[in-house]
C-alpha cells in the first residue's frame, strides 16, 4: 500500500485546499500561539475534517478535547507534559478522538497506547515542541505504527525511509512534513507540497 502523506503547519485556507486536492491523507493545523505556523482561525480546517489533525500544546488534555469538540476535529496530535501524557491520551481516546501521539527520538519513554505515532526529533535537541525542520537518528522508535517526521521533503524522503532500522520498518505507515514545504513560515509552496505528496505516495508500507 502507498505510504500516507501528512502535510502539517497549515494556516491559510488556500494551502489547506491545495494540499487536500493533491491527495494529502492528513492535514495538520497547529494551535499554539508561539509557533510561526499557528493557525489562529481553526475554521480553516472545517472543509477538511475527515483528514484534519488538531496539533496542540497544552498542560492538560481537557483543553485539547474542548478545542477539538469546538471545531469538530476527529483527530488530534497532543503535546502534553510527560507526567500527563498517558492519562491525557486515554482521556482523548475514550472521548472518541483518534490520537496521533508525538514520539520524540529519545531514550526512556514510558510506553503509551495511541492510534498512531509521529516519530520526530527530540525537543531536547531542537529546543521546540513539534516541527523543527531537523532530522533525527531514528534510534528510539515508537511502540506502534508511525509516521516518520523531521526535516523531510520530496528530495530526501526515499533515502530517509530506506534508512529506517529493519526491525521497525514493518510499523512504518507514512511521512509528515511542515517547514520544508514552505515559501515562508506559515505559507506553503505549492510545488513543494505537490512533490512531497507525490514522493510519499510512491513509497510503500508493509
Amino acid at each position: 500500500m502507498s505510504a500516507l502523506a501528512k502535510v502539517c503547519g497549515l494556516v491559510r485556507p488556500e494551502d489547506a485546499a491545495f494540499a487536500a486536492g493533491q491527495g494529502a491523507d492528513l492535514l495538520g493545523f497547529v494551535f499554539h500561539e508561539p509557533s510561526p505556523r499557528n493557525c489562529a482561525d481553526l475554521t480553516v480546517a472545517a472543509p477538511h475534517l475527515d483528514r484534519a489533525v488538531l496539533v496542540m500544546v497544552a498542560q492538560h488534555a481537557e483543553a485539547i478535547l474542548a478545542t477539538a469538540r469546538r471545531h469538530g476535529f476527529q483527530k488530534v496530535q497532543p503535546y502534553l507534559p510527560a507526567v500527563a501524557r498517558e492519562a491525557g491520551v486515554r482521556l482523548l481516546r475514550e472521548a472518541g478522538l483518534q490520537v496521533l501521539l508525538p514520539w520524540p527520538d529519545e531514550l526512556d519513554q514510558a510506553p503509551v497506547s495511541a492510534d498512531l505515532y509521529l516519530w520526530e526529533s527530540s525537543p531536547q535537541v531542537t529546543g521546540v515542541a513539534g516541527g523543527s525542520g531537523m532530522g533525527h537518528a531514528m534510534a528510539h522508535p515508537p511502540p506502534g505504527p508511525f509516521l516518520l517526521a523531521g526535516g523531510l521533503d520530496a528530495t530526501n524522503l526515499r533515502e530517509r525511509v530506506q534508512g529506517l532500522p529493519a526491525p521497525v520498518r514493518k510499523r512504518f505507515l507514512g511521512v509528515d512534513a511542515a517547514s520544508r514545504l514552505e515559501a515562508s513560515p506559515g505559507e506553503k509552496d505549492p510545488s513543494k507540497v505537490s512533490a512531497f505528496i507525490l514522493a510519499a505516495h510512491a513509497l510503500e508500507h508493509p
